[in-house]
């Protein structure tokens, strides 16, 4: 039973919740993570109290920091015959946090407040800037279960949306006057594809602009710029396609778990995580920074440690995108 209680964050809230009302609703130490400034950090267990009082520098957007306790609070607050007070106030201090964190020209650092180096860049990697899009949106749009925030704090989080938005359109890199897709990251000031780790080189990703097309999939009443992105990244992702591979886990000669990949014919096309920003050719980098162009030329360690190829433009390409043409032809009613 202890251990169910963990998995499911309420062993903390039922044994020294930081108030009662925090205990009901599930909540655990999620309101003691919070930072000064209304974030939270990322790879963090909510069933247990904080080792440490949190720390602005800790706060993050990577790995579904702030956004993820975001919602889960918000569920909270929506499941609350009436809302607690500090609850509230946590909430609006996390969308504050957010919209603080977004840079002039619409982007995301991966940290704010500002830490230096790569992760002060705008960041899509692992949908860390869709993520911050799509709640801000939702509180915008004072879906559920967002019916609680003011109207202020939602015209605030609809203009962060509008200028997110015009960023990943600037953001978009044209080939010879062409559309194509996205780096992980990109420059803050140029919007140009950046470094980010030592075996993320800026390139056109074949992961991570699948996420920012989904999320402007959705956009409702799209404009023309909104439609050209799109149709350029799905005319990209058909381009790049890879045929007759496939990525797979196997035991190496020493016994140790590593990755290749072989001939085989009929099996779902790949995508490399990292594409060439003028040959589409697919990169491989190791911790030493060097590209390469085959992912048996790069270290052991990273191979298994990191996805350099992915199926997801797949789904994009059959599903989402004919379901999104068909709405986009579909007379308003």
């Amino acid at each position: 039973m202890r251990r169910l209680l963990l998995a499911l964050g309420l062993l903390g809230s039922a044994l020294a919740a930081p108030d009662p009302s925090a205990a009901s609703t599930g909540l655990g130490y999620l309101l003691e993570h919070q930072t000064p400034l209304g974030g939270w950090p990322k790879n963090t267990d909510f069933s247990l109290p904080p080792a440490r009082p949190p720390r602005d520098s800790d706060a993050t957007i990577d790995n579904g920091a702030t956004t993820t306790p975001l919602r889960r609070l918000a569920a909270a607050l929506a499941a609350e015959p009436r809302p607690a007070p500090e609850h509230l106030a946590a909430f609006t201090r996390g969308v504050s946090y957010l919209l603080a964190a977004q840079y002039p020209g619409g982007g995301w650092p991966q940290f704010y407040p500002l830490r230096g180096g790569y992760h002060d860049h705008v960041t899509f990697n692992d949908d860390a800037m869709v993520n911050v899009l799509a709640l801000l949106r939702d509180v915008a749009d004072a879906a559920p279960p967002f019916t609680f925030v003011d109207p202020e704090l939602r015209a605030r989080a609809a203009a962060a949306v509008e200028r997110g938005v015009d960023c990943i359109l600037r953001a978009q890199v044209r080939r010879d006057g062409v559309l194509t897709v996205w780096c992980a990251q990109h420059d803050p000031r140029t919007l140009a594809p950046a470094w980010a780790r030592n075996f993320e080189p800026p390139s056109l990703s074949g992961h991570e602009s699948v996420g920012i097309v989904r999320f402007l999939m959705s956009v409702k009443n799209p404009s023309p710029e909104v439609v050209a992105a799109i149709e350029g990244a799905v005319a990209w992702f058909r381009k790049t396609r890879i045929d007759g591979l496939r990525h797979e886990r196997f035991t190496n000669e020493h016994g140790e778990s590593d990755r290749r990949v072989v001939p085989a014919a009929g099996t779902p096309p790949l995508w490399a995580r990292f594409h060439d920003l003028e040959t589409d050719r697919p990169l491989f980098v190791g911790r030493d920074r060097v590209i390469r162009h085959a992912l048996a030329e790069i270290e052991r360690e990273r191979r298994v440690g990191y996805a350099y190829y992915t199926t997801a433009p797949a789904a994009l390409l059959e599903r989402d995108y004919p379901r999104w043409r068909a709405r986009l032809a579909a007379p308003s009613r």
